[in-house]
């Protein structure tokens, strides 16, 4: 069985489409679509999460950088960037192939290896890495216990040591792990050319409902901070998280918890008019009226859409009538 699908994904990498045009991408560092980029993929063996940190001055990083699948792997690809290395990695592993068997074939069946910068991390810990010489300058990677860093047209080594240190020392979600260090990647040095784009995807098996393996996928793709948006975006998705929760909570009984975490979750994003709505409805219902009223105004302010809503919401039927819900309301 293994022996007829190495055969057969190894007659696939040496077709005409998976070696990239060497002269196509010989213009390394001038050429916008090079994946010139840092990024490193890390496991949470406690949740069985597996997920990716990108950072790149080329535009969608996110869209061409990673590949994953929940219990199973994520596998990083860049610098001569080709998607044929996650999508047969996947194949491999699959297969039984251990990553650092998969990634053994994949390198030497690819004519334009020495351009290529690839990791795997499975979902035992297992890590495997390559670095092509003709990647550009300076480029490396590093492997420790449940997490691979690498990047190519850096500004020096420091920048890979600086994700390896953070993503070592911190606590916390997968998610938030591998944003502090993308963000100490870049108070390192980062790419060389700069900032346009990153990602952060996180996978596990059977989420939202056995539907997905989809934790978290957030994708900037052009932005002159891309890293300052992407925590933005991260803390909306935490925030929501936070209200789910807080819903749970609220239908259990404990309205003073449930409170409590959604004033975690406002400070957490406070942009973030869904929560504004939610913490207003709680408010209501333990009988602080005047607070309710400031989070219905703020909630307005950042969406004055909500104008139009929140009088059909059943949560607020109590105080339709009421002139401080109506002035809020614009009624």
């Amino acid at each position: 069985m293994r022996r007829s699908v190495l055969v057969a994904l190894a007659t696939l990498i040496v077709t005409p489409g998976f070696a990239l045009c060497q002269e196509a991408n010989s213009a390394g560092i001038h050429d916008p679509n090079y994946l010139g980029t840092f990024s490193i993929i890390g496991r949470d063996p406690d949740t069985g999460q597996l997920g990716m940190g990108v950072q790149s001055k080329a535009f969608g990083a996110g869209n061409r950088a990673m590949h994953a699948k929940g219990g199973l792997v994520i596998i990083a690809h860049q610098a001569a960037a080709n998607p044929m290395y996650g999508a047969i990695g996947i194949e491999l592993l699959q297969a039984g192939y251990s990553p650092e068997e998969a990634l053994e074939i994949m390198v030497a069946s690819d004519e334009g290896r020495d351009r290529r910068q690839v990791s795997i991390l499975d979902q035992e810990g297992r890590t495997a890495a390559w670095t092509g010489t003709g990647a550009s300058d300076w480029k490396g990677h590093r492997c420790g216990v449940n997490y691979c860093a690498q990047g190519n047209i850096l500004t020096g080594p420091e920048v890979v040591a600086a994700m390896a240190a953070s993503f070592e020392a911190s606590a916390g979600t997968l998610a938030e792990r591998l944003m502090d260090a993308l963000d100490a990647a870049q108070a390192a040095g980062g790419d060389v050319r700069g900032m346009q784009s990153g990602a952060i995807l996180v996978v596990a098996p059977r989420v939202n409902g056995g539907y997905s393996d989809r934790v978290v996928d957030i994708r900037v793709d052009d932005h002159d901070e891309p890293l300052v948006e992407m925590r933005r975006v991260l803390n909306v998705y935490r925030s929501g998280r936070m209200l789910r929760e807080a819903g749970q909570m609220r239908r259990d009984g404990d309205l003073e918890g449930a409170e409590a975490l959604a004033r975690e979750a406002s400070r957490t994003s406070p942009g973030n008019d869904n929560v504004w709505v939610s913490l207003a409805s709680m408010l209501l219902e333990l009988g602080r009226e005047d607070d309710a009223f400031e989070a219905l105004e703020r909630a307005v302010e950042l969406n004055p859409g909500r104008r139009r809503t929140l009088p059909r919401d059943d949560a607020f039927e109590g105080v339709r009538d009421d002139p401080r819900f109506l002035r809020i309301v614009g009624r």
